[in-house]
């Protein structure tokens, strides 16, 4: 009797086994926070990921009220954190768009926003 239950959870292990190792790095947290309002415009937008991210392959890009790019150029990746650096865009909505590759190799990509003045 123990063999034959082994056989029929075998398959379910392996299929749980396998479900953990095709996971996507989805957002986790940002800073500034999603939706919120900040006084001042960032020095920087961190984003923090459910899974480490693919340096070569991830990126973010800040823009301002007007549409303006006011990040810096390339995103700095560290595990599953992406930065990038940002220029004064002045007040308003601001936009970040974000796409990475999990180590795993899936893609995800996103935006929200954030706003800046009083």
């Amino acid at each position: 009797m123990g063999r034959s239950i082994l056989i029929r959870i075998a398959p379910l292990l392996l299929l749980l086994a396998t479900g953990e190792a095709s996971a996507h790095a989805f957002l986790e947290r940002a800073e500034p926070r999603v939706g919120n309002k900040v006084a001042t415009p960032p020095r920087e937008v961190t984003l923090w990921f459910t899974e480490k991210l693919e340096a070569a392959f991830s990126g973010v890009t800040v823009t301002n009220a007007a549409g303006q790019r006011v990040d810096t150029g390339k995103a700095r990746v560290s595990g599953n954190q992406m930065s990038i650096s940002v220029r004064s865009g002045g007040t308003g909505t601001y936009r970040v768009n974000w796409r990475v590759l999990s180590v795993d190799t899936h893609r995800t990509d996103g935006d929200f926003t954030f706003q800046v003045g009083q």
